[in-house]
């Protein structure tokens, strides 16, 4: 038996300012709405607290946001462009502000309105591009990005 993954599904507060938040700051649109559930772009639901803890039999109390314990994770062809709509964003609180990782992908990480972490990173074809055009060889970016040179290849296409 193989299973399929589903989709990823956050349980959130208040329903309305998320979905604010992921459709002002990440881009997503509602793909389904069915009330306490609503679907959006890229594979994500949202369900309402109340739902959720009743699926679980728990009391919503016993739903605890903030773990740090987990991310969701997403690739920005424009990396710089989504740094400029965070830096419109204020309120939106930041895990760290833009780093570069030791593979040379850039990224950063911040809270939704239930403090779930967020990870958007520079797409890895980009950081690719970037070191290639910077005038390494394809042997050269694949060191640096501590990947295979067929890996590379692909991300050059």
């Amino acid at each position: 038996m193989e299973l399929k993954a589903g989709g990823t599904l956050f349980a959130v507060r208040d329903l309305k300012e998320s979905l604010t938040f992921y459709r002002d700051v990440l881009g997503m649109e509602i793909v389904n709405d069915f009330g306490a559930n609503v679907v959006l772009s890229g594979g994500l639901s949202l369900q309402t607290l109340e739902s959720w803890a009743g699926f679980l039999g728990k009391q919503m109390e016993a739903v605890r946001f903030g773990g740090n314990d987990a991310e969701l994770y997403y690739e920005a062809d424009d990396f710089d462009a989504f740094l400029k709509i965070l830096e419109q964003r204020p309120e939106v609180e930041l895990v760290h502000p833009a780093q570069e990782h030791g593979w040379g992908q850039r990224a950063v990480r911040l809270y939704d309105p239930d403090r779930h972490i967020i990870e958007v990173g520079e797409s890895m074809a980009k950081v690719a591009r970037r070191f290639f055009d910077s005038g390494l060889s394809e042997e050269g970016v694949a060191r640096r990005m501590d990947v295979s040179l067929e890996y590379v290849r692909e991300l050059l296409k």
